[in-house]
């Protein structure tokens, strides 16, 4: 198996405290989304615990997958033979479709072409009968000018950005088009499914040589963060969690670290450790990793 590792700055930081901070700036982007919740932090978590298994997976399964940090962290660096995403948002997915599915060029062009300005973000937005491609080339754009990439409804537009740059200032067109055909050169060892999670975990219970990176919206033990960042929130915890209790592969699970989460898991024999990372603002917060064995987890 070949594995690539880029690293060009340091991967952790150490601030005030013994437990190292991941350092998001030295991950890898590879995903042409800004997503709430992403994940960019968790991918050296991911290296850990995959490299900690007796053989690389033949499957690995992304849940929830939004913008997919994790699996195409995966698929690219090859740390399982095959990559599959699941993600239920249709916006979401029309840009995965397009991507995987043949059209990343046309999508990478448009984006190139595209002279963005609160006028023509207008003109593009508003439009209703749309192929499935002008569908993820208006998902991109409504990603990048919304605040914090958030696609649900209400969302509101970023109104001064970075140097008063306003909507403008989280587009940029090169790196987007760089990265939507970087991920392009991969798509035989990524399947891109548009569905329910529940139903793809029940499908592969028996699968051995698959494991699962399950990340769902954050609306456990009265957490309401994820009703408001994406348009499927309602989830039923105590399900997932029985669901992954029967599964014959492995699986790695992120979540808010609040005392529920913690007695839901502990309720299903699962093992919890609290890490440190830095979201995008360099604010350090812990979240929850899960799973049947967490002695990999380095600190």
């Amino acid at each position: 198996m070949s594995v690539v590792r880029e690293r060009r700055l340091p991967l952790f930081d150490y601030v005030g405290s013994s437990q190292a901070i991941i350092n998001v700036s030295s991950v890898p982007q590879r995903s042409p989304f800004r997503y709430p919740g992403g994940k960019t932090w968790l991918v050296p978590y991911i290296r850990q615990w995959l490299t900690s298994l007796p053989m690389p997976p033949t499957e690995f399964v992304e849940l929830f997958a939004g913008g997919a940090i994790v699996g195409l962290t995966v698929a690219a660096e090859q740390f399982a033979d095959h990559v599959t995403l699941v993600e239920l948002d249709d916006q979401v997915a029309a840009v995965w479709h397009t991507i995987l599915e043949g059209d990343a060029e046309w999508l990478a062009n448009q984006i190139i072409r595209f002279d963005l300005t609160p006028e023509t973000v207008e003109a593009i937005l508003s439009q209703t009968e749309v192929t499935l491609q002008e569908k993820a080339f208006q998902t991109i754009i409504k990603n990048r000018v919304n605040r914090g990439g958030i696609l649900a409804h209400g969302a509101g537009k970023l109104k001064y950005g970075d140097n008063g740059r306003g909507m403008a200032s989280r587009w940029y067109p090169e790196t987007l088009r760089k990265r939507i055909l970087n991920i392009a050169q991969i798509r035989d060892r990524i399947t891109f499914i548009e569905g329910d999670g529940f139903q793809v975990l029940q499908q592969a219970i028996r699968h051995t040589d698959t494991v699962f990176f399950i990340d769902p919206p954050y609306t456990a033990a009265g957490k309401k963060a994820g009703t408001r960042l994406y348009t499927h929130f309602e989830i039923d915890h105590n399900r997932l969690f029985e669901i992954t209790r029967d599964l014959a592969g492995d699986f790695l699970m992120t979540y808010e670290n609040s005392e529920g989460v913690r007695e839901l898991a502990h309720r299903h024999g699962f093992e919890t450790r609290a890490v440190a990372m830095k979201n995008t603002h360099h604010a350090e917060m812990t979240e929850l990793l899960i799973g049947r064995n967490l002695r990999w987890v380095r600190e």
